[in-house]
């Protein structure tokens, strides 16, 4: 239920149903406007922008290293998608395209997609490539964030 614009996304409540706009960077926890609810924080990030979305983030983020023509990837996005919205307000996730964003590709070392990385201050906590069901990724996502 998020439709993307440039600087921010629509994200409705999964409490309340109300719409909320979230901007890709912030320097809070994203709430909703109407019953004060932590959101799920789901946006996308470039070359230009990584920095900024996801290094200066408050909160750990995870990164999915995707393609839009590549199936695993395709697959995989549902399920990040429930664990971000599972550990809302404790947890972002950031969508990257390799295709437009090759300066990160490159700068990860991403040799297969998805790659999954974990960051929080702008430290790897944790990488992992390749499709899981949800299950597995909270898990992974917990393990990396309590070490």
């Amino acid at each position: 239920m998020r439709s993307q614009t440039k600087d921010a996304s629509v994200v409705r409540c999964p409490k309340c149903g109300r719409k909320n706009r979230l901007p890709s960077a912030a320097a809070g926890i994203p709430q909703c406007g109407y019953c004060h609810q932590p959101l799920p924080w789901v946006t996308e990030a470039g070359d230009g922008d990584f920095s900024e979305v996801v290094e200066a983030a408050r909160i750990p983020v995870v990164v999915d290293f995707w393609a839009p023509w590549c199936g695993p990837c395709r697959m995989v996005s549902p399920a990040l998608e429930q664990v971000a919205a599972d550990l809302a307000g404790r947890l972002k996730l950031v969508k990257v395209n390799v295709d437009e964003a090759p300066r990160l590709s490159e700068r990860f070392d991403v040799q297969a997609i998805p790659t999954l990385v974990v960051i929080q201050q702008g430290r790897v906590l944790s990488r992992r490539s390749g499709a899981a069901p949800a299950p597995a990724l909270r898990e992974w996502v917990d393990h990396a964030l309590a070490v």
